[in-house]
């Protein structure tokens, strides 16, 4: 592993073309394109295009897949996934992408703050494809977080029943009783939701890396399971205490992996992003604080 700007510079002519690079989008680790010269990577998931549009990395949406029938775009934090009532001058990823490519029509939405990987349909007939596939779960989607506290080694399987409003205006998890919950209306009902949860690496100022890998896919699933069971994402606005909230820039979940039947070939794909921009800075800068820490520590005791 390298530094990506170190390994810019055995590509480039000269530092200030790395920086260029960098900064207008021309520079792609596994396909996303990435502004982090500091972020250490793999030479050979590094690419480097002068022809690609220019954009900037974490603000402006990506094209990291297309075909005929559907398209893998990177989302960036603060973007909608859809046009909402009432924010019709702001941009959303379906309108941005129906730009790009032509037509566009969403399968799956992110959470406004969530950056990473989001599925776009360009023809109908995809669309329902795509769409059978998320319901039946033959999808693979996964997310990075970054979360309060030390997630536990052994991987967390979190199975609940997620209602609309818990009674205070929040989605949430209840206990489901049958009998009374065939007396709500069909769109009050609570609906069952599956996390799988995995620790990915320990941090300072207890902090955790987690994936979760969706077996459904419930409006807050992630940030409503890891709140409950005691492990907030950092950043989150609505689960968490203030302190939390204020912990990160941004709610510090990412998504990370998707992965599918290509809708008119039946081919496997899957795409892997890395750690948005913004999130892997983070990640660094608590792992600097803790070597920090540990000088002070040393100095003390020397």
């Amino acid at each position: 592993m390298t530094r990506l700007f170190d390994h810019l510079l055995t590509l480039l002519p000269a530092r200030k073309d790395a920086r260029t690079a960098l900064r207008s989008g021309k520079v792609a680790v596994r396909g996303v394109p990435t502004a982090d010269g500091g972020r250490l990577v793999d030479p050979a998931e590094v690419s480097v295009n002068p022809r690609a549009p220019r954009i900037t990395p974490g603000r402006d949406l990506a094209v990291v897949f297309r075909d005929d029938h559907f398209a893998v775009v990177y989302k960036p934090a603060g973007m909608l996934a859809v046009p909402a009532p009432g924010r019709n001058q702001e941009p959303d990823v379906i309108g941005v992408a129906a730009r790009i490519l032509g037509r566009a029509m969403p399968v799956h939405r992110l959470d406004e703050q969530t950056s990473g990987l989001m599925l776009v349909a360009r023809t109908e007939r995809a669309r329902a494809a795509l769409i059978e596939q998320l319901t039946a779960h033959r999808i693979e989607r996964r997310y990075l977080a970054l979360v309060r506290h030390q997630f536990p080694a052994k991987p967390l399987r979190i199975e609940t029943m997620l209602l609309r409003n818990r009674g205070d205006g929040l989605r949430g998890s209840v206990d489901a009783h049958p009998a009374l919950e065939a007396r709500r209306p069909p769109h009050q009902r609570p609906v069952v939701a599956i996390t799988h949860a995995r620790r990915v690496e320990l941090l300072p100022r207890d902090v955790s890396l987690v994936e979760c890998r969706l077996e459904t896919g419930r409006t807050h699933q992630v940030r409503i399971h890891l709140a409950e069971r005691g492990f907030p994402v950092l950043g989150e606005p609505l689960y968490a205490p203030r302190r939390v909230r204020l912990a990160a820039p941004r709610l510090a979940l990412h998504s990370s992996v998707l992965g599918l039947e290509h809708p008119a070939t039946g081919q496997a794909l899957r795409w892997d992003a890395p750690l948005d921009d913004t999130l892997e800075i983070l990640r660094r800068q608590l792992l600097d604080s803790g070597k920090a820490d540990d000088e002070g520590t040393s100095e003390k005791e020397g």
